[in-house]
């Protein structure tokens, strides 16, 4: 439901903006940077959501034939970590937030992230490398390393 509010909301902002549409990229990039952009704004607003990993599920079939019980002190300190990296990543200034979220959390390679974005591939890397130190400097200052 969230995604499909998203998609809308960018199809009718492209709309009312495709005058300011200067056509020096392929238009599909410009709506999808439009689409990124409002999805990452509708993501800082949720509530951080505690990601954990399929082989640390309780009950998986990994944990069974292994005998597994996840210790409940890691999985706190898990989900915590990522909690702060989330919450880091959010406070990150545009494009760098986008360049960071799009080749970590939508696993989009560089060149991809330049199409999508219409930017110059050096372009991207700078803002990965820049977006990525002021990531680490966001969690030193929280005491949580990259």
């Amino acid at each position: 439901l969230q995604a499909e509010d998203a998609a809308q909301e960018a199809f009718v902002t492209a709309y009312r903006s495709l005058a300011s549409w200067r056509g020096d990229g392929p238009f599909g990039a410009w709506l999808a940077r439009i689409a990124v952009r409002i999805a990452l704004r509708q993501t800082a607003r949720r509530r951080t959501v505690t990601w954990i990993e399929p082989a640390s599920e309780p009950g998986s079939a990994a944990e069974a034939a292994a005998g597994y019980s996840p210790d409940p002190a890691s999985v706190v300190l898990r989900s915590e970590r990522s909690a702060t990296i989330r919450t880091a990543l959010a406070g990150l200034d545009e494009p760098y937030r986008e360049t960071v979220a799009l080749r970590f959390f939508a696993d989009r390679s560089l060149a991809e992230i330049a199409q999508e974005t219409g930017r110059p591939l050096g372009t991207v890397k700078t803002h990965l490398h820049r977006g990525l130190q002021r990531l680490r400097s966001a969690l030193g200052e929280r005491g949580v390393d990259l």
